[in-house]
Parts: structure tokens; sequence; C-alpha cells
């Protein structure tokens, strides 16, 4: 008998040293909107993100990757849902946060369907509209606000913060793929440098995978509309965006990447 309790109390404990190791382990956070997860990310409809492979490339047993994703928001309806504000109350020194909105930024401000957008650009405006979803007053700021709010709280938490471009849609023109070339992607990029974040470039590495590819097989990604992927467009993705964090020289994420 007394052999079994120590042999029990033996389990326990290492059972606790586990949990400890566990909870050690940096954490890569990810959000972003339906291109990232898409519904309750089991692949309904046929549709995934890319957001929803990416623990395949890292080695999960030295970082967690947990995709806080969710469709149909904006960098505003991700933060004034509380999602964000549930990330930060547990966001520790050495994780990570891998950022991607846009998609949905673009919606009107004060609609009665989401009212979900941002205003346009990355400056400093803001308008104070009746919101009709919470049936408040809301003050609307502009994408890059909200992205700099993102960035300068992770960095506050000692983590660290990388931002993504917006992917691209099934867009087509000429045989070229239609690129995002003054809006979301250019306006990431100039908000990541003038916050000194990481930044990779998915919008124009996938255009250029895809316009190999050519406009008929992309099509094939896209089965219901020109924004949602299937589950292999939603892996050349993902496998885009790995390959972008690879080539981030300073970045020590690259770091936990599989080999």
């Amino acid at each position: 008998m007394k052999k079994l309790r120590t042999i029990f109390l033996l389990g326990i404990i290492g059972l606790l040293a586990f949990k400890m190791l566990q909870n050690d382990k940096p954490v890569l956070y990810i959000i972003g909107d339906s291109t990232v997860k898409n519904g309750n990310d089991t692949g309904r409809d046929s549709l995934w993100g890319w957001g929803s492979f990416m623990y395949r490339y890292f080695d999960t047993t030295k970082i967690s990757v947990r995709n806080h994703a969710i469709g149909g928001r904006s960098s505003r309806t991700f933060i004034n849902e509380g999602r964000w504000t549930n990330i930060l109350s547990v966001l520790k020194p050495g994780d990570y946060v891998l950022m991607q909105f846009g998609h949905n930024d673009s919606s009107p401000l004060d609609d009665t369907a989401r009212a979900r957008g941002t205003i346009r650009g990355i400056g400093d405006e803001s308008k104070e509209i009746y919101n009709p979803i919470t049936k408040k007053q809301e003050v609307v700021y502009t994408y890059g606000w909200y992205m700099r709010k993102f960035i300068s709280e992770t960095k506050a938490k000692g983590a660290i913060p990388i931002v993504c471009s917006p992917v691209p849609r099934d867009n087509w023109k000429n045989g070229s793929l239609s690129r995002d070339t003054a809006g979301y992607p250019t306006w990431a990029k100039q908000t990541a440098e003038s916050q000194k974040a990481f930044y990779i470039d998915i919008h124009n590495a996938i255009a250029d995978k895809y316009d190999q590819l050519g406009e008929q097989k992309v099509n094939v990604f896209f089965p219901k509309d020109h924004t949602h992927t299937n589950r292999e467009g939603a892996i050349l993705n993902t496998e885009t965006v790995v390959q972008q964090l690879k080539d981030l020289k300073s970045c020590s994420l690259r770091e936990f990447i599989s080999k």
C-alpha cells in the first residue's frame, strides 16, 4: 500500500511539473477575421482559414499556438467585444501576437447589420456615432488607430507584435490577380513601421503564388465566394505565412518553426 501511495504521489508531482512547463511555454496568439479562422473551425461548407493550420508548422513542445480569430470581425469589433481584453489578461512576456485585420474594416460604421467599420487610413481622425447594435454612443477611429492599440498594448505586456497584411481576394483582371496597392495592406505596413513592429506582406506573397498557378486553378480554392478559401487554399496561405515569418531574421518566433 505504501508503495502504491508513493507511485501515486510521484505521478501527481509529475503531472504538476508537466503543467508548469506547459504554462511556462511562450504562446503564439493569432487574431483576425474569417480568413484566419472560418466558422467554428471545423471546415463547415468546405471553408478554412489559414490560422487553423499554423500549429502544424511549429514545435508545440516549445510553444503553444492559439488561434483566436473569429469571422465577421474588424479591428474595431474584435476590441469592442472584449476579445482583445481576454487575450491581454493572460498575455505575458515572451508571447507573440500575430494579427491580420482589414477585410471587414471597410464596412459601414453604423449600419444596423453589424456596425463594424473603421475610418479609412492610419491617422488620428475619429467620428462619434450611435451604434445601433450596442445601442450606445461610440467614438470610432481609423484602422491604423486600432492596429496601433493592438501593437502598443502587446508591447506593454512584454510580448512581440507581428502585423500581417490582409490576404488577397480571388479577383482577377486580364489574367492577373487584382491587388490592393493603396489600401489595407499599405496601411498595415505603415502602421507596423511607425510602431517598430514586425510586418509580413502576405498579401503580395500569396498573390505571387496565385499568379503562378493561374486563375482557373486558384478559383478552385474559393468554393463559395471571392474571399474564403477551402482547405487547400488555406494551407497554401498558411505555408506562405510561415515562410514570411522565417524570413524575419531578427524575430525570435522563427526559432520555434519546425524544421
